[in-house]
């Protein structure tokens, strides 16, 4: 018989702006720390503050996107040896793109579910300010011929992706801006105490609140920005996009952060004492059209609801990743979903996408928001390069 697979606990560093030091700028509040070091320090908060005896996890299963320098290898089992935990404990490093931590959470449920794992650490990290996105792509080609012939003239920048999506969902600019002040807005009135662990720098100094929450952004702060992703060559090639309206203001910031959770199962959880917060529910995968990329988050709904037996309606929180704000919106029209659980505390556009953080973020979102109101099931789910997305449902306990 199957043991259900529960969070006992979920932590993660602030969020630091992804930008590098350089000669007359600073550098992102992380930026001066390693990969490895910042993953370490939020692991060691995450076995201080449940007091688990950390030689008990069977295997630490994390997120990187950028899995190149600094971040190249098996940047888990790195980031536990560096905050001076037991060698035994082996780890794996996941890439599904963008939803790479949260497949690191339904790896480790699953895994519990199957009775192959006991207790799990599912975490993710990304230095966006040491590790530049898409840097491992750098002279290199990753699609091959095949795939280049078969998506001939070629496939897309995922800002491009996000135009076409809010073109085919008619919203124009300022519906974007107006959902991406209001990310902000939510982010600046969410309590974030709970989760946020302090991470501290080489220099001594000390990081303990999210640097990219702007509380001052409004509609009209974003509206003076211009177009990020409009080129002659999209313009010709996508003559349907009338409007470019995607700018780094309606984007997801580049973004510094690790996140780390503690899943065992329930019967784990007793026999040590610790309380499950939330248990897994259903999990799904989903593929869709490489160059729209964005919009696979709705056929993973649609999967992970058929196979919970739940409705849209019975769920009490959304957390859909605002890549850019066309994506969650476009998500939020498809579904009729009420806007007032769709990332009520704020998103990536607000908090920032460290891309293999990212995933972790949102489940851990999800849990302290259904804490927060009593709501029973949350729902996370993540657009991803290729036009992949993961689907999340957890329920409350």
């Amino acid at each position: 018989m199957s043991d259900s697979a529960v969070i006992v606990d979920f932590v993660r560093s602030p969020m630091g702006k992804g930008r590098p030091a350089r000669e007359g700028r600073a550098g992102g509040a992380l930026s001066s720390l390693h990969p490895v070091e910042l993953l370490g320090q939020v692991f060691r908060s995450l076995v201080n503050r449940t007091g688990i005896d950390p030689v008990l996890v069977d295997d630490v299963i994390t997120g990187c996107v950028s899995q190149v320098g600094e971040q190249a290898g098996p940047v888990g089992r790195w980031g536990w040896l560096a905050a001076g935990l037991p060698e035994s404990v082996p780890s794996v490093t996941v890439h599904r793109a963008c939803g790479s931590s949260q497949q690191a959470c339904d790896f480790g449920a699953q895994g519990v579910i199957a009775g192959v794992y006991d207790v799990v650490v599912a975490s993710g990290v990304e230095s966006m300010s040491r590790i530049p996105m898409l840097t491992a792509r750098i002279g290199q080609d990753p699609y091959g011929p095949s795939v280049a012939k078969r998506y001939e003239p070629g496939l897309i920048p995922q800002g491009v992706s996000a135009e076409l999506i809010a073109s085919r969902f008619k919203f124009n600019r300022d519906a974007l801006d107006e959902f991406s002040a209001r990310s902000h807005q939510r982010a600046a009135e969410a309590d974030f105490n709970a989760e946020v662990v302090p991470i501290e720098l080489p220099d001594g100094s000390v990081v303990s609140e999210d640097e990219t929450v702007r509380p001052q952004t409004t509609p009209e702060s974003l509206g003076g920005l211009r177009p990020s992703f409009r080129t002659e060559e999209m313009v010709a090639r996508f003559p349907e996009i009338e409007e470019w309206n995607v700018t780094a203001g309606n984007s997801s910031q580049l973004t510094d952060g690790a996140t780390a959770l503690l899943i065992m199962s329930e019967s784990k959880a007793s026999e040590l004492g610790l309380r499950p917060r939330a248990r897994f529910h259903s999990f799904a995968v989903a593929g869709d059209d490489p160059i729209t990329m964005l919009t696979g988050p709705i056929p993973a709904t649609e999967k992970v609801l058929a196979r919970s037996g739940l409705e849209l309606s019975d769920i009490d929180h959304y957390e859909v990743n605002e890549a850019f704000a066309s994506v969650p919106m476009a998500w939020a029209q498809h579904f009729s979903a009420d806007p007032s659980k769709l990332n009520p505390r704020g998103g990536a556009i607000a908090l920032g996408h460290p891309l293999g953080a990212s995933g972790g973020r949102l489940v851990g979102s999800a849990l302290h928001g259904l804490e927060a109101t009593g709501g029973r099931y949350g729902l996370i789910t993540m657009c991803e390069a290729g036009g992949m997305a993961n689907a999340t449902i957890i329920e409350r306990l």
